[in-house]
């Protein structure tokens, strides 16, 4: 049985090759590729999103492909297009970038929403559908985005629709002065992007992803995410709070982020680590609460404060939950 906690070391290290400093980023980004999640990385220009999705799929022996999208690109510019060929007299189906294992999407938010839509039925269903035929996509298949929250000309905002999809929504922010010396030093010569291998093979990867499942949740540990996020729902903050998607996303991450600590079991720090980056941006704060400037993670680790944690108890089978 493939080793998780190995495996994922193996591409957080390889990773770090590129971006320095940024292991708690990089580590959520390796629980939504064992999670089959799709990650939003958002930030301000020149931080290193696009690097990071690139390392990422660099360092997988997946098939990947990079959509630069602009306010005129056309949905069939993502899924593909049926054309006529005049010898076989049939239509033949020409795969979009869509076709693949690792998808980034640069700055999502340049497309209009008739094309950011192009991406749903992908991301959700694992299928696109072009002219009434259906094709399935490769597994793994993970999208990876990046957008500049800052920059509003020729933008437009991700619909809830869309953002709910994605399983988290992670930051980089500014590296600290030793951080931003080692950047300088690493690309002297090159860039060390130029000589990143891949560490994992695909079929590695399949193996992780699937035994992920087999990762204990005790009932209290279900109980106080189903807490969470139907506190979500009732604060007054908050005019609309996280889905039961978000549910299964923070039951999912919790057993991805077990097995890559080398448990085989889940408890109450999993879930807190994991519950901003996977619930933050599912939720849309009320009117008033935006005058005040107040951001969803801040009400999502008030939540985390408040909430009682379960305690600890002990199976009939000797397996320790906390």
């Amino acid at each position: 049985m493939v080793n998780v906690r190995e495996l994922g070391e193996r591409i957080i290290s390889n990773v770090e090759r590129v971006i320095i400093g940024k292991t708690e980023e990089v580590r959520l980004c390796v629980i939504a590729l064992l999670c089959k999640g799709h990650v939003l990385i958002e930030d301000v220009p020149g931080v290193g999103k696009t690097m990071l999705a690139k390392s990422l799929a660099r360092s997988i022996g997946c098939t990947f492909r990079r959509i630069q999208f602009t306010p005129d690109m056309l949905p069939s510019d993502i899924t593909g297009v049926s054309i006529y060929n005049q010898k076989t007299q049939e239509f033949e189906f020409r795969p979009g970038p869509v076709m693949t294992q690792i998808l980034l999407t640069d700055e999502i938010n340049r497309a209009t929403p008739k094309t950011q839509s192009a991406l749903l039925e992908a991301m959700e269903e694992r299928q696109v559908t072009v002219d009434g035929v259906t094709y399935r996509m490769p597994d793994p298949f993970l999208v990876l985005a990046t957008q500049n929250p800052i920059e509003y000309e020729g933008t437009f905002p991700l619909p809830e629709a869309q953002l709910d999809r994605f399983l988290m929504r992670i930051r980089l922010g500014y590296p600290s002065p030793r951080q931003e010396i080692s950047i300088l030093d690493s690309q002297q010569l090159r860039h060390p992007i130029e000589e990143l291998d891949k560490v994992v093979e695909v079929e590695e990867l399949l193996e992780a992803q699937e035994a992920i499942r087999h990762v204990y949740v005790d009932d209290l540990i279900k109980e106080y995410i189903i807490s969470l996020v139907s506190a979500t729902r009732s604060h007054p903050d908050i005019y609309l709070g996280a889905s039961p998607r978000g549910s299964l996303a923070l039951y999912r991450g919790g057993q991805a982020r077990a097995a890559l600590e080398g448990r085989d079991f889940v408890i109450p720090d999993d879930i807190k680590a994991l519950a901003v980056p996977m619930l933050a941006h599912r939720l849309i704060i009320s009117p008033s609460a935006r005058i005040k400037n107040v951001e969803p993670a801040a009400l999502v680790q008030e939540l985390l404060n408040t909430l009682p944690v379960p305690g600890a108890r002990v199976r009939a089978a000797g397996r320790p939950t906390r």
